[in-house]
């Protein structure tokens, strides 16, 4: 256990230290800071209820003679408790934030390495390309490629290219640039003599020392004068250019990347000199070694992205903003490879993977299970103190984005209570690195554990495919919720910006006016695990235990894309060839060595649609539904028929109905005509040697 400071703010917080169990301080950040001091000599960990003095505590930590034994932890229960209109009833609330502080930290993740020499390439209108190159040539290597002309300057104290890039990629210290070279001077070899600018007689080169090809008439003169350079060519064949960089600094009003979340090292801040400046603060600060999370786990095994030469399931791939994931097909299987370079630590690709293949680590589902645990048992056991009939609401956002809108939301509240709503006493904000690494397992989950609901704040820096497929998981996870007879309890709030603090505040108030709702059940007792699928059937096993209304006996739909269904076959095309059998990536379709009978686990299905694409009789179709939990781990019987003897050996081969279909399209053949048409009637071995017969 470890010892927590609470701070009531110079009183604007009323906090009840009996019911919190610990004293309350005024001013500790200010008169009582000896109290803070105090703590450090301790040998416990130390938890200080307030972010706003982070840096000050932190500062006196660093400071003091006894090295900290634990990491110094901060939590917030002002803005997100004190400072609402119902911080008098907010007890359970700051009991549970309080709680979580003290939890364990989450287990430390592998890391990804990047080095950087500090290689700039500054891209864009050379008149503004240029001046930022004379400014930062003293601190990096500076290299500039000037997509529009401007004046060079005369010494030539870093490389000044022109042209139009073709290609831009990579990431931090391991950036490749193509591009083409356009103009007939080749300012890499330009000395910037000024001679083919006193012969041309249309004055169509100037100080930017490239041709402006609507004045040129084709005299030729500045080629004879800068014969001894060569710089000049208007027949030249080879025009493409490469290099590599380890910064990117793009200028240009449509930059090469321009994905939500950019790869570490390249920076496009538009046309805004202060954002411009902005990021030549960051560039200086990036020549040297870093490091980063290596946010996901990838499974190869129960990968569903395709096999036999088919794509199936290729959702991370499309969901992700910064192109780290491509497909990858080796001898006909497929998976994907992710670069852990450009990976950003969104997490979407792991909420829309159906098979858990890709699971996000930083931290881990199972460490956010403990987390929510903690919350909802704390809250719910503070509650009952004070005989509140409370069920929490969990408030899922980033940590960046989610806590800085949630920070202004509560001053507002404070400075401006008739305008601003902060939050209901009963909504437990948690903070995970991205909005986008939520889903449907985690969100049904939380609501097994006691949770009333669960509520995502949407802050409005998210790439517009993550917001997609967070709706579309929303309404997946509220249509099984549907199922089971209860209303709807997913859902997302919708911000334009960071700055927007309108809509929140409107939600907000609806909320507080709603006031809180039921649980759906009991609180489970099991643990999430690492394996999406189990985590996912573990609290559907729990809603239904408790469900207000039963399945139908055939199931209950749900929405495209889902990763619950089963399949539907048409009996009567279906061959039993088995080629859907072997498409599985899954084990979800099985067959039968002794006789043709094809079978099905709902369970293992993850709707990735392969076997629908190998079905060469298109017999199959995707049925997107949610049946019992009893019924989805039966096996069951999709098709199954007698089996056809070789008309030679006796040994069964195949189906009555796929020698049928063999027949009828190639009894026409030459090589089947006469009486070689019994050998479609005969297995492989007999086949074989009934035609060296006939040649003998």
């Amino acid at each position: 256990m470890s010892q927590k400071l609470v701070c009531n703010c110079n009183g604007t917080m009323p906090l009840d230290a009996k019911a919190l169990g610990v004293p309350v301080h005024r001013s500790l950040c200010r008169q009582e800071v000896g109290s803070f001091l105090k703590a450090l000599d301790g040998s416990d960990a130390l938890v200080v209820a307030c972010t706003q003095e982070g840096a000050l505590f932190s500062e006196l930590a660093e400071q003091s003679e006894k090295p900290l034994v634990a990491p110094l932890r901060f939590v917030n229960i002002r803005e997100v408790a004190g400072w609402t209109q119902e911080a008098k009833t907010s007890g359970p609330k700051i009991a549970a934030l309080l709680a979580l502080a003290d939890a364990p930290e989450a287990e430390p993740v592998p890391v990804v390495n990047y080095e950087s020499q500090g290689r700039l390439l500054i891209v864009g209108p050379g008149n503004q390309a240029l001046p930022w190159a004379e400014k930062l040539n003293a601190s990096l290597d500076v290299s500039v490629l000037c997509t529009e002309p401007g004046d060079l300057p005369l010494t030539r104290a870093y490389p000044i290219y022109s042209g139009v890039v073709t290609r831009l990629e990579g990431y931090l210290g391991n950036f490749s640039v193509d591009w083409e070279l356009q103009n007939p001077i080749d300012p890499e070899m330009c000395t910037r003599c000024g001679a083919c600018v006193e012969v041309c007689p249309e004055n169509a080169i100037d100080l930017s020392f490239q041709i402006d090809l609507n004045k040129c008439k084709s005299h030729r003169s500045c080629v004879t004068a800068c014969a001894s350079i060569g710089a000049i060519a208007f027949d030249r064949a080879d025009r493409k250019r490469n290099a590599e960089f380890d910064l990117i600094l793009d200028l240009r009003v449509d930059p090469s990347m321009r994905m939500s979340q950019t790869p570490q090292g390249y920076f496009a801040p538009g046309k805004d000199p202060l954002e411009q400046a902005l990021a030549i603060n960051q560039l200086q600060e990036m020549v040297g070694e870093f490091e980063k999370p290596k946010y996901f786990v990838y499974n190869e095994k129960v990968c569903a992205h395709g096999r036999n030469g088919k794509v199936g399931c290729s959702s991370c791939i499309d969901v992700c903003s910064t192109g780290a994931i491509q497909s990858l097909f080796k001898n006909g299987q497929g998976s994907v490879e992710v670069n852990p370079n450009l990976c950003m630590g969104c997490g979407a690709c792991a909420t829309v993977c159906p098979s858990g293949a890709m699971r996000y680590n930083y931290p881990n589902v199972p460490h956010q299970g403990k987390e929510l645990k903690t919350l909802a048992t704390v809250f719910g056991a503070e509650a009952k103190k004070i005989n509140l009939a409370l069920a929490p609401s969990l408030l899922l956002h980033s940590l960046k984005a989610g806590t800085q809108m949630l920070d202004a939301l509560g001053r507002s509240a404070h400075v401006m209570p008739k305008r601003f709503e902060g939050l209901p006493a009963f909504m437990l904000p948690y903070g995970i690195e991205h909005i986008a690494s939520t889903g449907i397992d985690l969100w049904l989950a939380a609501l097994s554990y006691g949770f009333a609901e669960v509520v995502l704040l949407l802050s409005g820096d998210e790439d517009p495919s993550y917001r997609a497929a967070l709706e579309s998981q929303a309404n997946l996870a509220n249509t099984i919720l549907q199922a089971y007879g209860f209303d709807q309890r997913i859902r997302l709030i919708l911000a334009d910006s960071v700055e927007e603090l309108g809509a929140v505040s409107q939600v907000m108030g609806q909320l507080r006016q709603r006031g809180a709702l039921s649980p759906l059940c009991p609180p489970a007792s099991f643990a999430l695990s690492n394996q999406k699928r189990e985590t996912l059937e573990a609290a559907l096993e729990h809603l239904q235990k408790y469900a207000k209304t039963s399945l139908p006996e055939t199931g209950f739909a749900l929405p495209k894309p889902s990763l619950l269904g089963g399949l539907a076959i048409n009996r009567d095309a279906c061959t039993l060839c088995m080629s859907c059998v072997s498409s599985c990536p899954e084990g979800a379709l099985l067959d039968n060595p002794d006789e043709p009978i094809l079978s099905f686990i709902e369970k293992q299905c993850v709707q990735c649609g392969i076997c629908t694409q190998t079905c060469p009789e298109q017999a199959l179709a995707l049925n997107p539904r949610l049946q019992t939990v009893e019924q989805r781990k039966q096996k069951v019987v999709l098709n199954e028929t007698q089996a056809f003897h070789c008309i030679s050996c006796g040994k069964p081969f195949g189906t009555t109905k796929m020698i049928d279909v063999m027949m009828a399209k190639l009894g026409a053949h030459s090589a089947f005509a006469g009486a070689a048409m019994d050998r479609l009637k005969m297995c492989g071995d007999c086949r074989v040697v009934d035609m060296v017969k006939k040649e003998l």
